[in-house]
């Protein structure tokens, strides 16, 4: 689950669990309050009010809190899904990339089958996925589901060492 939804969630919850959420958001973000502070244009003070327990936050400064999570976290919380199967995905190390001028955050979508990865696809856009990338034996029936961009993995190394373990393998 996506940090900004997490303190919004807790917002909901509790005082104390939006105290908690928020501390570990921060803590994963890299900023402590003073930081955070600037990033937001919330005062100081009140953050400090809000984490101590001390003061319960306005809707205009929650709303203020999670745009601001959502904008450190990459285009105001904008993602690309990556449909693959497992041992793929866990050959991606970065969970953001810079492209251009933009952070973009890199979100998993494991599948084993082509059933899997078009149920993956639906749920990814249901997420708020700006963009999909997905394997070429589902990419055309996903495009014809979802609205937005999908871009096809072409592995053309991994075809070539594929072939070479198979060759190793026969010998």
């Amino acid at each position: 689950m996506p940090n900004a939804d997490r303190v919004t969630r807790a917002a909901f919850q509790s005082d104390e669990n939006l105290r908690e959420v928020l501390r570990d958001v921060l803590s994963e973000l890299g900023l402590s309050a003073r930081e955070f502070s600037k990033s937001s244009g919330v005062p100081q003070s009140t953050l400090y009010k809000i984490l101590s327990g001390h003061r319960e936050p306005n809707i205009t400064t929650l709303r203020q809190i999670v745009k601001t999570i959502r904008q450190l976290e990459g285009s105001d919380g904008a993602f690309i899904a990556i449909i693959a199967a497992r041992p793929v995905l866990d050959a991606i190390s970065e969970k953001k990339t810079k492209i251009g001028d933009k952070m973009l955050t890199l979100r998993e979508y494991s599948a084993t089958n082509i059933e899997e990865a078009i149920i993956a696809a639906v749920r990814a856009e249901r997420d708020g996925a700006a963009a999909l990338v997905c394997a070429p034996i589902v990419s055309p029936t996903v495009e014809k589901l979802l609205t937005i961009p999908v871009a096809t993995i072409i592995p053309k190394d991994s075809v070539i060492r594929a072939i070479e373990v198979a060759a190793r393998k026969i010998e």
